[in-house]
């Protein structure tokens, strides 16, 4: 009977200490939630921009046609941010492969 109570406290214990672990790790996951959706957001609105390039052309050419050196400031930080995520995403896909 020893052994059964011995048991029994040590069951109360590991369950008490997984919900405090539970607990835990739901309050470190909370502060990704907005960064998370904004990410989904974001990934949601490029792959739609992806499926419908008519959209892009007719922003890109609006904006030639109304401000060219707005133009070409936004086609540099275009191409800057083109080149920055082809870097990155070369890494992760390095680092994945070497994982």
């Amino acid at each position: 009977m020893n052994e059964m109570l011995r048991i029994q406290v040590r069951r109360a214990h590991l369950l008490a200490r997984s919900e405090a672990e539970r607990r835990d790790l739901s309050a470190r996951v909370a502060s990704w939630q907005a960064p998370f959706a904004l990410a989904d957001r974001s990934i949601a609105a490029a792959r739609y921009l992806r499926r419908h390039p008519l959209i892009v052309a007719a922003a890109v050419a609006l904006l030639v046609l109304l401000k060219p050196r707005r133009a070409i400031v936004w086609a540099r930080r275009g191409f800057f941010l083109w080149r920055t995520w082809r870097w990155v995403s070369a890494g992760l896909r390095q680092r994945a492969s070497i994982s």
